[in-house]
């Protein structure tokens, strides 16, 4: 009976700890009392006390001072922090400070005597790629929490503003400061009346949280919902709608941030269609703005089905009219020049671009990357990619600083993150995906913080016992934090190998990108949407070449890296099948050859998931039971889908080699026909 008893109430404990993820990074727990000093008083500040109050882990009975009190070392939204309070130019400063002074508190991180905290970038956004009927492109998280679809699709509910707080919440604790509301593939819709009154509606909300509201709106609205008879960025009925809709808006939503713009990409219309340059449609609109502070946010990402190499073209387009964009334009370059691919070397546009200003755009949803059922944690990609040595001014003009204004001072900085966020109960479809969104954050905040430091923040602040009761801290830390961490660290590398190593890119299947496809190649698509124009795989060997006997992609890079990118030998390895047609028998610097390395790696990220499993199912005690059991079942899928890529791939691939898989390595469990037949879109 007595065993009976202490089984039911350890399950009950349990169950009491069990969590679902939606309070994503923010479980903090209240240790003590703390007395917040602030005598401005406003919505902003009123939050900061709140949380101070509610999540204190510090010395009880403390008094904490809250001050708004202009300095010039404070720039924009930072802070001055000390343990004795925070101090700020603006209110959001103030809460921006007071996340990180609870965040020191749960991670233990000791403030110094005064910490002066500027963020990098003046504008960090998510994009979110919701559409008005409640659907999101590239979304694998649920539907939208802004938009849904039915009869009272604009009806602002409790539910909405509930779940539109808890967001900005989020937001404001990781320094997010702006969201783009709706899909760059934009509805013109989205500026009619309704939905303006339902943007309005989520900006109020918003608002004490700091997250300004932008839109993304189609080039050709004025034509198709504004009766004018034409979109001609220059025909001054189309200036004058524009200018009519820009006051209606901020007649709604007076500290509405602006717009962003894909135009003349992938069939979305543009100044293009007009005779007009980028520049000229950019400019129109950003007049428009210019009188309420907006901004446009004009994307770079272009291509079209002429030129002899999908990668230059951003570069060919853009870098002409540099310095031709007003001031309150930033052109927003996607991190390479493809398409948010496994791994690639940064676009040439962050080193060519100096009179205008350029924004990252990064992609937090996992597109390329296993959407919601791959366990990949981004921040290594986008630490790589900002630290990037571009030589636009010499060495050491990293993409993150010809970005942030250092090497270029600009008017406006800014960096974007495509969302991932749904209304699934954790937010992000897997609980580590959580971690993508937090590393955006993070880093837009402050862009010199290391992978592995924003890592380790997220796992104490998301898997961290909330009880005493179930934590001892050495114990925790050795057996829990430091292999998770470790996982992390290696996952992204891991999908690299078992996805596209050694440069090979967009060899996904069909246009989920979900699994291996390196043979979709239909007969009536464009040549560039198919996986054989990227890998060029021959009897001889396999890779683009874009060195300046292929198509010179590497003319686009400032010196060195132009000559390092163009020499097969002394280009880096990761890139080496992006920029050049390697044979098969090509002898790598460990001396193995192609097709063996190419196989070694492949093989190398099934026994890292594999690895992954093993890390997790040891952890079993330290996590409560929703969690574990949800990320076990993505990890066993991860698992099974990194098999089909090795065997689809290497098998594929054989087939132009004509070699062995090295006889050490494991050997392929599926036969080639039968991978080609499966439908990836189902094999969540």
């Amino acid at each position: 009976m007595k065993l009976f008893l202490s089984i039911i109430l350890c399950v009950a404990s349990l169950n009491l700890w069990a969590e679902d993820g939606h309070s994503l990074w923010l479980r903090g727990r209240k240790l003590g009392d703390v007395h917040v000093v602030c005598t401005k008083k406003s919505t902003t500040i009123s939050i900061a006390k709140k949380e101070l109050e509610q999540g204190w882990q510090g010395k009880s009975g403390v008094s904490i001072v809250l001050k708004l009190k202009k300095d010039k070392r404070i720039k924009g939204d930072g802070f001055i922090l000390n343990s004795f309070g925070i101090q700020a130019n603006t209110e959001l400063g103030v809460l921006y400070g007071v996340y990180e002074m609870l965040r020191r508190q749960q991670t233990n991180k000791a403030i110094a005597s005064t910490e002066i905290i500027n963020p990098s970038y003046e504008r960090r956004l998510l994009n979110h790629w919701d559409n008005p009927d409640g659907f999101i492109e590239r979304g694998y998280s649920g539907k939208s929490i802004f938009w849904k679809s039915g009869k009272d699709s604009l009806v602002v509910t409790q539910k909405d503003i509930t779940i539109w707080k808890e967001y900005g919440r989020a937001n404001a604790s990781i320094g997010i400061n702006g969201a783009v509301l709706d899909n760059v593939n934009a509805s013109p819709f989205i500026l009619t009346s309704g939905y303006l009154n339902r943007v309005k509606a989520i900006a109020d909300v918003l608002r004490p949280f700091g997250v300004k509201i932008y839109l993304s709106v189609k080039f050709s609205s004025p034509a198709l919902i504004g009766g004018v008879k034409t979109s001609d960025p220059l025909h001054s009925e189309v200036i004058k709608w524009w200018e009519g809709k820009v006051k209606e808006i901020y007649n709604l939503v007076p500290d509405f941030g602006g717009f962003l713009i894909k135009a003349n990409s992938e069939g979305q219309p543009g100044p293009q269609d007009f005779g007009r340059t980028h520049a000229d449609g950019a400019n129109m609109l950003a007049d428009a703005l210019k009188p309420y502070g907006g901004i446009v946010m004009w994307r770079a990402f272009v291509y079209n089905s002429s030129d002899n190499d999908r990668a230059k073209q951003a570069y060919n387009e853009f870098k002409p009219l540099d310095g031709q964009f007003r001031d309150n334009v930033i052109v927003q370059v996607k991190n390479g020049p493809i398409d948010f691919q496994p791994r690639e070397p940064f676009s040439p546009l962050f080193g060519a671009m100096n009179k205008n200003s350029v924004m990252p755009e990064l992609q937090i949803t996992q597109e390329y990357l296993g959407h919601s059922v791959h366990l990949v944690y981004l921040a290594p990609m986008w630490e790589e990619f900002l630290k990037s040595d571009t030589y636009q001014n010499g060495s050491g003009s990293t993409v993150a600083s010809c970005t942030d204004g250092t090497v270029f001072p600009k008017k406006y900085t800014a960096i974007a993150g495509v969302a991932n966020i749904g209304l699934d109960a954790n937010w992000c479809g897997h609980q580590f995906a959580q971690a993508n969104w937090y590393a955006f954050g993070r880093l837009a905040w402050d862009n010199q913080l290391t992978s592995e430091q924003i890592a380790k923040e997220w796992i104490e602040l998301t898997f961290k016992p909330v009880s005493d009761q179930y934590l001892n801290s050495t114990d925790w830390t050795e057996n829990f934090l430091i292999p998770v961490k470790q996982m992390m660290m290696e996952s992204h590398e891991a999908a690299v190998n078992y996805m596209m190593p050694l440069g090979l890119h967009h060899i996904f299947a069909a246009e989920h990108h979900y699994g291996p496809g390196p043979w979709w190649a239909p007969e009536n698509m464009r040549k560039d949407w198919t996986p054989p124009y990227y890998h060029q795989a021959d009897t001889i060997g396999v890779g683009f070449n874009r060195s300046t006997s292929g198509s010179d992609a590497v003319s686009q890079y400032n010196e060195p890296l132009r000559s390092q990118f163009n020499d097969v030998k002394n280009c880096p390895e990761m890139f080496l099948l992006w920029f050049h047609h390697v044979p098969w028998d090509y002898k790598l610097k460990n001396g193995n050859t192609l097709w063996d390395e190419i196989c070694r790696h492949y093989d190398k990220g099934v026994q890292q998931v594999r690895g992954f499993q093993k890390t997790w199912d040891k952890v079993q005690s330290y996590v409560d039971v929703n969690r574990f059991v949800e990320v076990q079942d993505k990890l066993r899928n991860q698992s099974r889908n990194a098999q089909l890529w090795k065997d689809g791939c290497l098998l594929y691939f054989q087939q132009f080699s004509k070699r062995p898989i090295p006889y050490e390595l494991e050997r392929p469990i599926y036969n080639l026909q039968d991978i080609m037949k499966l439908d990836f879109s189902k094999t969540e």
